[in-house]
């Protein structure tokens, strides 16, 4: 019998309990060469892969997370912000937060290093970028050379 895609995502939630999405929380139980293995909503584990974790984690820590997907075979991918475009709306707010405490610019684009963007506001490159997509078509910003600035009165993008 073939699972439609509504029916395979209930039949996951009902054999895992958690459906993809879902807020919950993590404690980080041990690191693997793949990422870190983390005990979601103290019932079960799952992992956070290392290449989509921007932040330092520390074994016994607890943090906020999200089902990524639940698998096939049980198994569960989490990951640290908000999946698909909620992520983007999020980081845009930080960004935003972030240029008001900061004067109204940051020394920070699409150019930096994907380290310092992480440092920065615990994302990839690329959510960054598409955070900073997203302003800029909304003309909430504007693109510097060296960085990103809250527009001044009477400027134009």
């Amino acid at each position: 019998m073939v699972l439609t895609e509504h029916k395979k995502g209930r039949a996951q939630k009902k054999q895992t309990g958690f459906h993809e999405g879902q807020k919950v929380a993590l404690l980080i139980s041990d690191r693997t060469e793949m990422g870190f293995i983390a005990v979601i909503n103290g019932t079960q584990k799952g992992i956070l892969y290392k290449n989509e974790v921007f932040q330092p984690l520390k074994i016994g820590q607890e943090i906020d997370g999200f089902i990524k997907k639940v698998r096939e075979d049980k198994k569960i991918d989490l990951c640290l912000q908000k999946p698909g475009y909620n992520a983007i709306n999020a980081l845009s707010r930080k960004i935003m937060n972030k240029l008001e405490q900061q004067g109204g610019f940051i020394a920070v684009t699409d150019k930096c290093r994907p380290k310092v963007i992480a440092d920065l506001f615990g994302v990839s490159k690329k959510t960054f970028k598409k955070a900073v997509g997203n302003l800029y078509k909304k003309r909430l910003i504007t693109l510097e050379k060296d960085g990103i600035r809250l527009p001044t009165d009477g400027a134009s993008n």
